[in-house]
């Protein structure tokens, strides 16, 4: 590999790397309706539970976004 190629190579690598860095999922919290117990989620927790609150940065639902 030639001296010059191997920089561009390794720079043209940085700069398409940096913008396919996600971001984590959001955290929603839910409420059972069957006990009213409540958790905090990412994902929807399917029939029996209803969206109460969100979206959050922590997996305590405590710091809004």
């Amino acid at each position: 590999m030639s001296p010059v190629l191997y920089p561009c190579l390794l720079a043209a690598l940085a700069l398409t790397a940096a913008p396919l860095q996600a971001a984590p999922a959001p955290y929603y919290l839910w409420m059972s309706t069957l006990d009213g117990t409540r958790v905090c989620s990412q994902t929807p927790l399917g029939e029996g539970w209803r969206l109460l609150g969100g979206p959050y940065k922590d997996s305590r639902c405590r710091k809004p976004l």
